[in-house]
């Protein structure tokens, strides 16, 4: 079987293509020294730099490049909207980790642009006098004001699914903070027990740094709304005619509907790199609240025999290939590991972003794996914790009840009524008898079993603070000490 061929060329020589082949010479050159992630480009930087195309395309339309090739100016805009809808993603193969800059995913998206206008024209690829990947769907650019325009605008597009997921957690743990607000449990400072809460107000705690994750993720959008299209080179708009530069991004936010401006300072924005660890900062604490409250749910959950065994988590698979019966916290651990994994990226993202020279910074490639797999690690474990636990979480009351009875933290609800030096004595009596604070306090006739009850029950343990006249009949049946 015979293969048919093209030549393509550049200043380093001529390279062989696959003659149906949509990328150019450029990409071919990056695919060979760049194996490194082993991944391609990012699909969403791939959909977000064919939407950053087709605003340059559409500007430079205006001012009336193609003004007698209407035909040309159409397949353009048309390939553009299809990298924009993920059509050309199979085609876009350069490594998400490479040199220059994002040269290479700059120019890969340009070839594939051109020869897919080639096609749309009936053209074959590689027909550059017709379509060019430079002179028409590089118009104007440069990898340096593109690839960061288009990373802001992936990351933007994503931090919208991620605040819509952080919205289902807050109220997936609401909810549950409604359904087991009447479970009383031993509250623990320093891992050790403390005072009584409930199983809600435990809830309802790991319900409100989601609800800042949220606000936080919001906000964060606006950094990256600030955009350097236009710039081109290190930010001069070298080669640039100013109508264009003027226009390209309220062009772009025509297309998106997202508020886009340009920057005040183009060389500012194309050499500094600092609102991308400003978001990922947003990312980490947003990681840090998922692995604080998946290790509660953990150590709550422990046991089922020998833990703290206080809620009971859904049962997602068997634990173990060789203990029996032991089913694993399996979800709060997977979304553990992602957490962490953003935290190293988060840390990977300041370094990349510190480590940039003079007018440019060279590692924006390394930034846009950090981030954008940080934004989807979270928005896809608030999913699974949301839906593969927080929705199934059950009290397990009959152990919150035997604690709440043989805890010394307990005495600390009984404090209005029996003083601190009584409390105390009665909290020694039973670590050294081993009896319950409610046996000591009912059998020496400190109060009676109705009284204790009450003191203890889910709304005295959540009121906020003493309310005046403790010492109503209803709450206390003292007698007094013998």
């Amino acid at each position: 079987m015979t293969y048919a061929y093209r030549c393509e060329h550049d200043a380093l020589g001529e390279v062989r293509l696959p003659v149906d082949a949509l990328h150019g010479v450029h990409t071919a050159r990056a695919m060979e020294h760049f194996r490194l992630a082993g991944r391609p480009v990012h699909p969403a930087l791939i959909a977000a730099y064919g939407i950053v195309k087709l605003a340059c395309a559409r500007t430079n339309r205006a001012l009336g490049a193609w003004a007698d090739d209407v035909a040309k100016a159409d397949a353009i805009e048309r390939a553009c909207e299809e990298m924009a809808e993920g059509l050309l993603d199979p085609y876009v193969q350069v490594d998400r980790l490479q040199g220059g800059a994002g040269t290479s995913t700059n120019m890969n998206v340009n070839e594939v642009l051109a020869n897919r206008a080639l096609e749309l024209l009936g053209h074959l690829p590689g027909d550059y006098a017709r379509v060019s990947p430079l002179a028409d769907l590089n118009r104007h650019q440069s990898t340096n004001d593109t690839y960061p325009t288009a990373l802001k605008l992936a990351a933007v597009r994503l931090l919208c699914t991620l605040e819509d997921r952080l919205v289902t957690l807050q109220e997936a743990f609401q909810e549950a903070e409604k359904r087991l607000a009447h479970v009383v449990k031993v509250g623990r400072t320093q891992m050790q027990d403390a005072v009584l809460t409930t199983l809600g107000r435990t809830m309802s705690a790991y319900a409100e740094p989601f609800s800042r994750d949220r606000w936080r993720v919001y906000k964060c959008q606006e950094r990256l709304r600030v955009v350097n299209l236009g710039g081109t080179a290190i930010g001069t708009g070298l080669a640039a005619p100013r109508a264009y530069i003027f226009r390209v991004v309220d062009t772009l936010r025509d297309i998106t509907g997202i508020g886009f401006a340009r920057a005040e300072n183009l060389i500012d924005a194309t050499q500094n790199a600092d609102v991308f660890v400003e978001v990922s900062g947003i990312l980490k604490a947003c990681a840090t609240s998922l692995l604080k409250v998946c290790g509660d749910l953990r150590l709550m959950a422990s046991g089922p025999q020998a833990g703290l065994a206080e809620i009971r988590l859904p049962a997602r698979q068997a634990g173990s290939s060789i203990m029996p019966g032991k089913v694993n916290p399996v979800i709060p651990e997977a979304v553990s590991q992602a957490a962490m994994l953003v935290m190293g990226h988060d840390a990977t993202i300041a370094a990349a972003c510190a480590a940039g020279s003079l007018e440019l910074n060279p590692f924006l490639p390394l930034v846009a794996v950090c981030l954008l797999e940080s934004i989807e690690l979270l928005t896809r474990a608030c999913d699974i914790l949301a839906r593969y636990c927080v929705s199934g979480i059950e009290a397990n009351e009959a152990q919150c009840r035997r604690y709440v009875e043989g805890a010394t933290a307990t005495v600390t609800a009984l404090l209005p009524v029996l003083g601190y030096e009584r409390a105390a004595a009665l909290a020694q009596q039973a670590t050294e008898t081993g009896r319950t604070i409610r046996d000591c306090v009912v059998g020496a006739g400190l109060l009676t079993a109705a009284a204790f009850d009450e003191l203890v029950c889910s709304e005295a343990v959540c009121r906020l603070g003493m309310p005046p006249n403790n010492t109503t009949e209803s709450a206390v049946a003292m007698k007094e000490a013998p």
